[in-house]
């Protein structure tokens, strides 16, 4: 079984070989390593196999024993293993190619995708990290349990600033609405309140997308429910239904919109960013949490063409 360990080590000669001894001693094999500096301790990334019967807390007391502090161990694939500057050119393609993959992108590369949720409240509960970058007004958050290295802060904002020098060069790259081959030609859609929590996106006398919302809880969030007809995706009728439900929830005294979804949701950025909207974009444990003030737009008034 392959593992993914992070431990935190003195930056003093001989700490890092003292590990990769007692590893060797008890028979796990390094296979992978990736150093990430600091001015007092230095951040250990070690990609290892282990002798049969072996889990994650034996691997926990090795690298303690070894002199680890901070120590992370999780379960990982051969995926682990490949070169992390090619890893990172990869990730940078992929953000040019399609800048809606963005927090996709994120979630692979710094194993935000897999597993559960860092812990309940709004930090995220003990052991959680956050690493935050900015895309025009969004800004872009990604959680995890091992902590976030300085090297890993500065690759996501290079991440974010590519994303931003795209949008500057062509904002169409990202938000402009593609045609869907033998879909509906006629762009013109209302959005009206459907007074029972929510709106419609109304097209051609028939309904095409709608937004409900629930709540609001004690804490003034109102929980965002969208959908639009497949015909309709990417011809910005999200971005119209996400701006009617924000003004319906100000209106009925929420103080936020949560929206959830996949993580692997290209379409959560672009209607985000297309609504003008000073969002939050969580990513975690496989999933996006979108929170956007409901309180930002003039309630009411929800009729667009």
């Amino acid at each position: 079984m392959l593992w993914r360990i992070r431990t935190s080590l003195p930056d003093r000669p001989g700490a890092l070989a003292a590990l990769a001894r007692a590893c060797g001693e008890a028979g796990v094999n390094v296979l992978g390593l990736q150093i990430f500096p600091g001015v007092v301790t230095v951040t250990d990334e070690l990609v290892v196999r282990t002798p049969a019967g072996w889990g994650g807390d034996d691997l926990a007391r090795l690298v303690v024993g070894a002199g680890g502090q901070a120590v992370a161990v999780s379960v990982c694939s051969e995926s682990a293993l490949v070169d992390q500057p090619a890893r990172y050119l990869r990730a940078a393609r992929s953000v040019l190619a399609s800048p809606a993959s963005f927090t996709e992108v994120l979630a692979d590369l710094f194993d935000a995708g897999a597993g559960p949720e860092p812990g309940p409240g709004p930090e995220g509960g003990p052991g959680a990290d956050v690493m935050e970058m900015r895309v025009v007004d969004v800004v872009v958050q990604v959680w995890r349990r091992t902590p976030f290295t300085a090297t890993e802060h500065a690759r996501g904002a290079a991440l974010a600033d590519l994303l931003a020098d795209v949008l500057a060069d062509d904002r169409s790259a990202l938000l402009a609405p593609t045609a869907v081959p033998g879909g509906p030609t006629a762009l013109e859609v209302t959005v009206r309140a459907t007074g029972s929590g929510g709106v419609e996106a109304v097209a051609g006398g028939g309904v095409v997308g709608a937004a409900t919302l629930d709540g609001p809880t004690p804490d003034g969030v109102m929980m965002l429910r969208l959908h639009v007809e497949a015909g309709w995706r990417r011809r910005g009728v999200g971005t119209r239904l996400l701006l009617g439900a924000v003004r319906e929830a100000g209106a009925a005294g929420a103080s936020e919109v949560l929206l959830e979804t996949e993580a692997g949701n290209q379409a959560v950025l672009p209607m985000v960013l297309a609504a003008g909207l000073r969002g939050r974009i969580r990513v975690s444990g496989g999933r996006l949490a979108v929170h956007v003030p409901a309180r930002a737009l003039a309630p009411r008034g929800v009729r667009t063409a």
